[in-house]
Order: C-alpha cells, then structure tokens, then sequence
C-alpha cells in the first residue's frame, strides 16, 4: 500500500510540473490566454495575470521578465483595449514557419473586430508565446514602449 501512494504522489508530481509547463498544441495556448478575459469567475476575468508563474507557463524566456515587470499601459495588448466584452474566439494555425507557428485569435471586443497573430515556439516547456502581432506593433514593442 505504501508503494501505491508512493506512485501515486509521483506521478502527482509529474502532473503539476506539467500544468505549469507551456501547452501541448499552438489552439489551447491561446485558448487558454483567453480564458482570463470572460465573464464567469473573477479570477478568471481580470486579463492575463503579470505573474512569474503565468509568465513562465504562456511565455518564452526571453518575454517572461518583459511581461511580469510593472508598469502602466494605456490598454491591455491581448485585447487591444483597457476593457473588454469579448465575442467568440476564433483561433486557426495559419502558418508553420521553421521552429515558429503563427496562429490567429479574431474576435469582437465591444463590437469592434480584432485581430491579432500568435507567434509561438514549441520547446520542451510545450507551446510558448514568443511575440504576439497587431495590424500596428508587437507585443515585445509594446512592452518595451512602456517600460518604467
């Protein structure tokens, strides 16, 4: 019996190391970055955390500092406005490029219709973003511009 808990708290283990590693497709990392812009749940529908451990599950390393360091924006980049009421998410790979897929999120927020490419690396973390593009900048641009 001690053996089959033994077990079980490893693969338990395993399964948390897991969750906090980047994504197993290119469709539920953005699926899931915005899962944090709905309606339900306050933890849920406050934008994407700037946390270290959100940083480290949804960013490449050289975009998780950049992200996860304070400072004030004039609107949340993920949804190209301070707030949001967004329409379904229609997410498509819409190419693969060498070691980089770019995936498009479209969607309405408050009725006006947004578009934005996913940039994202597949490592042994999973799925991460590496840069995100709107029709006028980046999202590396965008941090960097307003940077304390």
């Amino acid at each position: 019996m001690r053996e089959l808990a033994g077990i079980v708290a490893l693969f338990a283990g395993f399964w948390l190391a897991a969750a906090e590693a980047g994504f197993r497709t290119p469709e539920s990392l953005v699926r899931n970055a915005y899962a944090y812009y709905g309606e339900g749940a306050p933890e849920l529908s406050k934008g994407l955390p700037r946390d270290a451990a959100t940083a480290r599950q949804f960013f490449d390393p050289g975009l998780r500092k950049v992200w996860s360091t304070p400072r004030t924006e004039p609107y949340d980049f993920l949804v190209q406005s301070p707030s949001w009421k967004l329409g379904p998410v229609a997410i498509a790979v819409v190419r693969k490029q060498y070691d980089k897929t770019y995936v498009a999120a479209n969607f309405d927020n408050h009725g006006r219709r947004v578009t934005l490419n996913f940039i994202l690396v597949n490592g042994p973390e999973g799925w991460l973003i590496t840069d995100i593009e709107s029709p006028h900048d980046s999202l590396r641009m965008f941090l960097e511009q307003f940077r304390n």
